[in-house]
């Protein structure tokens, strides 16, 4: 047999193999907060799950691959990203009685194009020290004089700071979000930087007294060693608007039209919110499930309870453009 017909008998038998169990995955989060829940996922189905992390441009990757990408899902946080995603046509509508079921009606769209996995509360860090129960209660509160040169948090347009000042349009309206923007600058006790574990080592090192973060951020400052001190330094407080609820986010999981392992897919999102991811999630990255009864883990227990407001998510990505403008009128990070 000349190596030539070797060859092509070769990749007969390999062509006749079944396509590879497997999902390939672009995400916006870091690997190693979601490959628990994907390890569990393939011991469970033996399926394999491919992440690859893009932290930029991930719709024109989808765009410029058209048909071709090898991305069956797209994961990622933030509700105005996934609207984003949406808007630049590369998902597929995803019909299931299981996620329908496990996902409210709140945590996803209409049309099945994206579902939430987990949720987060954007909270105040106050000192232990110098900041008195009850002192805040409320978003529109970060605007008064009592606060001024005790703030500091990350960059007005990050995408976290976008989504509350979207929810305070949404309350509001704009000329009402501007003046507070504007207030909530005045109050800075530095040039926004940093993310938001740098907000909190700043209110332990004392250049203020409060700061805007996301909950899990504690669980993860709890979980290394140099960032316990600055940890233990701040409570959680849990603000809510004055006419509504704590603000809330969402991380979340959408099909791409390419997605060349549809049936495998399919079988991880629903896998996702299952009482055991549901769990996996709760216990390793302290965020809140999506499905209703699964519990929190004690320490985010531990951390009290909130009311989350009820503000349509949708309508607050449709805020994103006006919040970054406004933002960039009032010089936020100037």
């Amino acid at each position: 047999m000349t190596l030539r017909t070797l060859f092509l008998a070769s990749a007969a038998a390999c062509t006749a193999l079944p396509a590879l169990a497997e999902v390939n995955i672009y995400t916006t989060r870091q690997p190693e907060l979601i490959q628990p829940v994907m390890d569990a996922f393939t011991e469970t189905t033996g399926i394999e799950v491919n992440l690859a992390f893009v932290q930029d441009g991930i719709v024109e990757r989808l765009r410029a691959e058209g048909a071709r990408s090898p991305a069956d899902l797209v994961m990622t946080v933030d509700i105005a990203n996934l609207s984003q995603i949406v808007d630049a046509d590369v998902l597929q509508p995803v019909d299931s009685p299981v996620l329908n079921a496990a996902v409210p009606e709140e945590l996803r769209s209409a049309d099945g194009l994206w579902f939430a996995l987990t949720t987060r509360a954007r909270i105040v860090y106050a000192s232990r020290d110098r900041v008195a129960d009850g002192e805040v209660t409320t978003y529109e509160d970060l605007a008064s004089d009592a606060w001024e040169g005790r703030v500091c948090t990350r960059s007005g347009t990050h995408d976290y700071n976008l989504a509350l000042t979207a929810a305070m349009i949404a309350h509001h309206g704009e000329d009402y979000a501007r003046q507070w923007a504007a207030d909530l600058k005045d109050n800075l006790a530095r040039k926004p930087q940093g993310n938001d574990r740098a907000q909190v080592r700043a209110i332990w090192a004392g250049e203020c007294d409060i700061s805007l973060g996301n909950t899990y951020y504690m669980g993860l400052m709890l979980s290394d060693e140099e960032q316990t001190e600055w940890a233990n330094s701040v409570r959680i407080v849990f603000p809510t608007f004055e006419d509504g609820g704590t603000h809330v986010n969402v991380s979340g999981v959408g099909m791409t039209a390419a997605a060349p392992h549809r049936d495998d897919a399919l079988a991880l999102m629903e896998f996702l919110v299952s009482p055991a991811a549901q769990q996996i999630y709760a216990e390793a990255n302290n965020e809140y499930p999506v499905l209703p009864g699964a519990e929190v883990s004690d320490l985010v227990a531990s951390w009290g309870t909130f009311t989350a407001d009820d503000t349509d998510l949708t309508e607050l990505a449709g805020y994103r453009s006006q919040a970054l403008r406004l933002m960039e009128e009032v010089d936020f990070d100037g």
